[in-house]
């Protein structure tokens, strides 16, 4: 019974201190509800980039080592290129792709050689950039975030301190209590920042960590391309 009324009291507590925050938001300065919306935009678009990011480098992670599983188990490019085509989130198959397309260019006659490694070298550059630019979409704002939200919300903790105490010119009495509740307001703007940017920031490094390692996975597989082709495929079938 005990802990029923604890719980019940707690509970009050809780919607009573919930019921005041609002209260205080709601006579907030314009200056300091316009941070505060601003705050928000950047924290909801942040975190729907967090979610697509997520889920992104998830698929390119699974369809990346199946793929890789494939490339070493088959024992023709061509084999390769039909899983390939059907693992495109992974960046290491998108690369792959665009060296086979050069490599079938560059087949001539009844030879059926290819002529120029370094062209297909340069082709496997160019793709593995182009992935890492797609990659690396959308991570600047997730930066910006993550450096510029704390510097708004002490802009509108600023702000509402020098509103909060030019009240005192017209307060009846000059103590703590008057200015309390304007400090309070301005105080959480300076909360709103940090909570937008911490997750900006995490994740900003998370997925820049992951990215660095799909990056040399796509190193790596450009030169065991490359020398697969130089051993066994300069004159033989692709």
């Amino acid at each position: 019974m005990k802990i029923l009324v604890i719980l019940v009291l707690a509970f009050i507590q809780t919607e009573t201190e919930a019921h005041s925050l609002v209260d205080l938001l709601l006579r907030a300065s314009p200056i300091a509800k316009a941070v505060l919306i601003l705050l928000l935009l950047f924290s909801v678009y942040s975190w729907a980039i967090i979610i697509a990011k997520w889920s992104a480098m998830r698929k390119a992670e699974q369809s990346t080592r199946e793929f890789m599983s494939r490339f070493r188990s088959r024992s023709k490019l061509s084999d390769v290129y039909v899983d390939a085509d059907s693992l495109r989130s992974s960046p290491v198959a998108v690369v792959f792709m665009s060296g086979y397309n050069e490599i079938s260019s560059q087949i001539e006659g009844v030879s059926r050689q290819v002529h120029s490694l370094e062209a297909i070298h340069r082709v496997l550059q160019s793709a593995a950039i182009d992935e890492l630019s797609r990659m690396e979409k959308s991570l600047t704002w997730l930066a910006t975030t993550a450096n510029a939200s704390p510097f708004i919300g002490l802009f509108g903790t600023v702000v509402g301190i020098v509103i909060a105490f030019q009240g005192l010119t017209t307060a009846t009495t000059s103590s703590i209590q008057s200015v309390a509740p304007g400090i309070a307001e301005a105080l959480i703007a300076t909360a709103a920042g940090i909570a937008a940017a911490v997750p900006a920031a995490v994740f900003y490094n998370y997925f820049l960590g992951k990215i660095k390692t799909m990056t040399a996975m796509m190193d790596r597989f450009t030169l065991e391309l490359l020398n697969l082709i130089e051993r066994n495929y300069i004159k033989a079938d692709v």
